[in-house]
Parts: structure tokens; sequence; C-alpha cells
């Protein structure tokens, strides 16, 4: 069984660019790391008018996403992007989780 999660972030003014050009150089190990969690399809979107970052993803229902913020790969990308990016004290993205109101199959 799968289930989809979606959350929004934040990137910098003008860091559009950068991102897709750090995201389109992903690290092997990152990729890994989200596939180990349970993560079997993974999309982010961009608003240039809110400069938000629309994460959609699908995760198998017995994933292990909470281990991924203790993951070594996992705390250094997020290091990597703390400069383009809204983040909380530990680098980590801000992320808000969205709510589904609308699913058509």
């Amino acid at each position: 069984m799968k289930e989809k999660y979606a959350f929004r972030m934040v990137l910098h003014d003008g860091q559009l660019e950068e991102y897709k050009r750090r995201h389109d150089a992903l690290w092997p190990e990152i990729e890994q790391a989200l596939r180990d969690a349970g993560v079997e399809d993974y999309s982010i979107h961009y608003d240039p008018e809110t400069r938000y970052l629309l994460g959609v993803l699908w995760r198998r229902s017995d994933h292990d996403m909470a281990a991924l913020p203790s993951h070594p790969a996992i705390r250094r990308w997020w290091d990597y992007m703390a400069d383009i990016m809204e983040t909380n004290p530990d680098n980590s993205p801000v992320e808000t989780p969205l709510q589904t109101v609308f699913h058509l199959l």
C-alpha cells in the first residue's frame, strides 16, 4: 500500500536556478536514503509568485521517513541547501505539511 505526502518549503529569492542545479546533481546517497526510507516517487514544484516549493511524494505505508533526519547524508544535504532556502536551526528545511482537499482517481 502506498500513501501520498505533500508539503511546502520556501526558496530564497533568486535561487531557483541554483536549486535546480543542485537537484540535477543529487547525491546518490540521498537518493538511496530516500528509497531505503520507503519513498518511491518524489517531485518538487515551484511557484514563482510565492517562492514556494511544493513537494509531493509517494511512500510505502511501512515507510521509515522518521529516520531520515538522523541519516548522515541527509544532514550533509541539509547543510548544503541551507544557504538557498528557509531552514530550521538544525538546517532542516522549514516544511509545512499540506492537507489533501481533493483527489481524482
